[in-house]
């Protein structure tokens, strides 16, 4: 059993509470809940993505546009390192929390599909997917798995079987507009909820990180669960520091056994 400091096991109990008060939960999910399942997140020190590379210049949706070639090179070991994820806890807690009824759904900044993979059934893909990819000339879409592997292990640059052209992942670039439907969806459950829980996300990316204040704005309760301070800590009724895969598990716990 994971023993934690005071403060942060007191936390733990308080937001269990709320989970099992609350009728309309909603979990706001960002990069810091797959690092621990060995995916890169963007802007930490030393280690995120955009510590060595500038995203306009290798991430953008005028980049894909103009040099194909440039994205996926740079794309080609996070999509290794998406092709060998699996779950950690984190994922795992939360698909059972939805499970027994205590989430309404999760939405996520992240495009590996691990909340699917652990079981969560409600999940919005606020920055897209890597599920799929899209042609860029005649618009068909197509999964990404037959693509997936030969792109990560040859570096093959996917084209579409139909007219040949090349294929872009469904995951939103810099310059690009966020899935409508997705956003929608989002928008209405964080107006709805009586609970939102900010797990792993520094708050730092719009529009994705004003739905915590929609949801403040309607009176919902607001819990964060991240390494790095927030813009919205001094809002939330609880904030836990430390590793989302210990500190989630242990909320679920406590839910459904304290």
């Amino acid at each position: 059993m994971r023993f934690f400091p005071t403060s942060v096991q007191d936390g733990i109990e308080f937001a269990a509470e709320l989970f099992r008060r609350a009728k309309r939960a909603v979990v706001l999910t960002g990069a810091g809940i797959s690092t621990p399942s060995g995916i890169p997140d963007f802007r930490s020190e030393g280690t995120g993505l955009w510590s060595r590379d500038e995203p306009m210049e290798v991430a953008s949706l005028t980049t894909f546009r103009t040099n194909p070639e440039k994205f996926y090179a740079w794309f080609r070991p996070l999509a290794s390192q998406i092709f060998d994820a699996k779950p950690n806890r984190a994922h795992f807690a939360l698909a059972q929390l939805e499970q027994a009824g205590h989430i309404r759904s999760v939405a996520t900044q992240n495009i590996d599909m691990l909340h699917q993979k652990a079981g969560s059934k409600k999940v919005i893909e606020l920055h897209g997917t890597s599920a799929t990819l899209s042609c860029t000339q005649c618009f068909h879409q197509w999964e990404s798995s037959p693509y997936l592997k030969p792109f990560v292990e040859k570096g093959e640059i996917p084209h579409c079987p139909n007219c040949g052209a090349v294929l872009k992942p469904d995951v939103i670039l810099f310059g690009e507009q966020l899935p409508q439907k997705a956003w929608f969806e989002a928008q209405r459950d964080s107006r709805a909820c009586d609970l939102m829980v900010v797990a792993g996300s520094s708050l730092e990316v719009m529009p994705v990180a004003g739905l915590p204040m929609q949801a403040l704005d309607r009176g919902a309760h607001l819990v964060i669960i991240n390494n790095t301070p927030t813009y919205l800590d001094v809002r939330a009724d609880s904030v836990l520091r430390g590793d989302v895969a210990e500190i989630i598990p242990a909320i679920a716990e406590q839910v459904t056994h304290g």
